[in-house]
């Protein structure tokens, strides 16, 4: 499970975690234009590919992008924002897809964040540590409840002391609820066989560079990489594999 998330969700479908079973591998030549699209201001150029258990939280140098009918996912840095409502507007709605999710945490700040837009509109966003709310905007959802109400406390460490500010739950759970309600499957939970995790759901990857600085490739490496996101064209970019 990713430790790390950092992705914005483009839903068009009514039953997104059926488009992803049905469809095991997204479009390359979609996410690679979409990703051109959102990055202007940088050359773009395809990188090795794999699944959002590996890819979900990438450094601000990769983004990775998942074309799907209905449903994209793009996992970018861009998204790990402490206020949600100050995404760029060119990330809102640049499908014009009647839903756009962001969902975001890090395990180890014991921070998550989540934010939803109907048709472009913002509708609800939330940003926390364990003990600091970041941002708090919008209506409530009704699946919220549970969590407010004290249903789903932190875990403390034997001895640990309850900080007096300490929320009644824990941010990147009620992240992992958020991405759970809108798009059907979580990414830190273990299920049966027949639950969507992570690590079915592949990626296209992207290497950004500023512009004109991106390097030449040579016909050989220029090949299609494999999609295990462990070898390929990011080896040769970077100098060293990203999965190990």
């Amino acid at each position: 499970m990713p430790s790390t998330v950092s992705s914005l969700w483009y839903v068009d479908a009514p039953d997104p975690v059926a488009v992803l079973r049905e469809h095991p591998g997204p479009d390359p030549d979609a996410a690679f234009a979409l990703a051109k699209q959102l990055n202007p201001d940088r050359d773009v150029v395809p990188a090795a590919s794999g699944t959002m258990k590996v890819w979900a939280g990438p450094d601000p140098e990769s983004v990775y992008i998942g074309c799907y009918p209905g449903v994209t996912v793009m996992c970018s840095n861009q998204a790990a924002l402490p206020r949600p409502t100050k995404l760029p507007e060119l990330l809102v709605r640049p499908l014009a897809s009647e839903h756009t999710y962001l969902v975001s945490y890090d395990l180890s700040l014991g921070w998550g964040a989540f934010a939803e837009w109907e048709r472009g509109e913002f509708r609800r966003s939330f940003s926390a540590t364990r003990v600091n709310i970041l941002e708090d905007e919008g209506m409530p959802r009704v699946w919220e409840r549970d969590y407010w109400a004290g249903e789903h406390p932190i875990g403390l460490a034997p001895g640990e002391l309850p900080d007096p500010q300490l929320l009644p739950f824990d941010p990147p759970e009620f992240a992992e609820a958020a991405n759970r309600e809108w798009l059907g499957f979580r990414y830190r939970e273990r299920g049966s066989e027949d639950v969507l995790t992570a690590g079915l759901i592949e990626v296209c990857g992207f290497s950004l560079f500023p512009k004109g600085e991106a390097p030449r490739l040579e016909p050989e490496v220029a090949a299609p990489v494999e999609h295990d996101g462990r070898r390929g064209l990011l080896r040769w970019l970077r100098g060293r594999d990203r999965v190990s």
